[in-house]
C-alpha cells in the first residue's frame, strides 16, 4: 500500500509516519511538507520526501505528481501561524486544501482522508454528547473554526462530485504530544514568552470559566485512528477524543494547580483580547471561544467502526504537553504547527 501524507513534518504528521512505519501493509509513504526535514528527523521505513507549499498557486501540479500511484492521501497540512494574518493562513488552510482535493481527484486516488476538527462544529452542548451529524458551521469568532467549516463544505462538494473516491473526515479534539512542546508554547504564549519557570513553579489556582470544557487526545492515538480509517477503507466522519472530558478541575490537576477559581467568560475573553492585541501573548480570543462554545463529542462511531481505543488518557496527554511546554521540547525537524 502506498500512502501520501501532506503536512508530514507536523504534530500529527510525525505521529502518523511512526504509525505507518509499524504497519507491514504499507510499502511506501510520500511525505509532503513545505520544507524538507533535516538530518535529525527520525528514520522512517520506505518514506520519500517531496517539498510542496500548498499555499502556492503552482502547488496543484506538484501535488498531482506526488499523489500518482497512491492508494490513499492523508491531508494534514494546516497553518496556525501567522496568527495575526488571516489571509496568509487562508492561502494554506482553505485554498491549499482545495488544491489537495483537486490533485487527489486528478490522480485518481482511491481514498482521501482529511484532518477536520471538533473546531468545525457549531455551538453545542457541554452536558451531553453529539455525534458526527451535528452541524459543522463553526464558531465565527475563531479563524481556525471558520476555515474548518469552510473546508467541510468543500468536502461535501468533493464527496458529491467524486462518489468513486472514499472520503474520510477525522474530527479530533485538541491534539497533544511532547515532541510539539515548543510549537504549542509558541502558538499560545509566543516565541519570546518564557516558559521554563513552569518546570519548577505551577500556579496555585487556575482562573477558568465553568463552561471551559474541552476534549483532548494524544497525537499517537490520532495517528492510530488515521491508519485504521485507511486500513478499513472507512468513509464518512469520525469524532476522535480520549477520556475523560476535561473540566476546569481536571485541567487544573493536570497542569499541577491546586484548585480553580470560577471566572466570568466575558471578562477572561476581554483580558485575552486586550493582551493579544497588545502583543503581550499569542492567543487570540477565538481559541477561548472554542473552548467555551464547542460541543462535547461522542466517539462511539470511531470505537465501533474503526475498532479504535485511545491508549493515552486526556489527562495524561495534557500533563505531557505541559511538561513539554516547560522544556520547549521539539524533536521534529520542521515546525509541527506549520505543516
Amino acid at each position: 500500500m502506498r500512502i501520501a501524507v501532506t503536512g508530514a513534518t507536523g504534530n500529527v504528521g510525525t505521529a502518523l509516519l511512526t504509525r505507518l512505519n509499524a504497519a507491514p501493509e504499507v510499502s511506501s509513504v510520500v511525505g509532503i511538507a513545505r520544507r524538507l526535514p533535516g538530518e535529525s528527523t527520525p528514520p522512517y521505513r520506505h518514506v520519500s520526501w517531496q517539498a510542496v507549499d500548498i499555499a502556492r498557486v503552482d502547488a496543484e501540479s506538484k501535488l498531482r505528481q506526488a499523489f500518482a500511484g497512491a492508494d490513499a492521501v492523508v491531508h494534514l497540512a494546516w497553518a496556525l501561524q501567522p496568527n495575526r494574518d488571516e489571509s496568509a493562513m487562508r492561502r494554506t488552510n482553505v485554498f491549499g486544501t482545495a488544491r489537495v482535493l483537486a490533485a487527489a481527484a486528478d490522480a485518481e486516488v482511491a481514498q482521501v482522508v482529511v484532518a477536520s476538527s471538533v473546531g468545525a462544529y457549531s455551538l453545542g452542548p457541554k452536558r451531553r454528547r453529539v455525534d458526527e451529524s451535528w452541524p459543522t458551521g463553526g464558531i465565527h469568532t475563531s479563524h481556525y473554526s471558520r476555515f474548518k467549516a469552510i473546508n467541510e463544505r468543500a468536502l461535501d462538494v468533493f464527496e458529491s462530485e467524486h462518489p468513486d473516491i472514499i472520503l474520510t473526515r477525522l474530527r479530533p479534539g485538541l491534539i497533544f504530544q511532547s515532541d510539539a512542546g515548543a510549537e504549542i508554547a509558541g502558538l499560545f504564549f509566543g516565541s519570546r514568552f518564557p516558559t521554563r519557570w513552569f518546570r519548577q513553579f505551577r500556579p496555585g489556582v487556575l482562573p477558568l470559566p465553568s463552561q471551559f470544557i474541552v476534549q483532548a487526545v494524544h497525537a499517537s492515538d490520532v495517528a492510530d485512528a488515521y491508519w485504521r480509517a485507511i486500513e478499513r477503507r472507512a468513509a464518512g466522519a469520525f469524532n476522535v477524543a480520549a477520556e475523560p472530558v476535561l473540566t476546569p478541575v481536571l485541567i487544573a490537576r493536570a497542569i499541577g494547580a491546586k484548585s480553580t477559581i470560577p471566572f466570568r467568560a466575558a471578562v477572561l475573553r476581554a483580558i485575552v483580547d486586550m493582551t493579544w492585541r497588545a502583543g503581550i501573548q499569542a492567543t487570540d480570543p477565538g481559541w477561548l471561544d472554542l473552548a467555551t462554545a464547542l460541543p462535547i463529542m461522542s466517539t462511539e462511531r470511531a470505537r465501533r467502526e474503526l475498532g479504535w481505543s485511545p491508549a493515552v488518557s486526556s489527562v495524561e496527554a495534557i500533563a505531557e504537553i505541559v511538561d513539554a511546554v516547560a522544556d520547549r521540547s521539539n524533536k521534529a525537524e520542521s515546525a509541527p504547527l506549520r505543516g
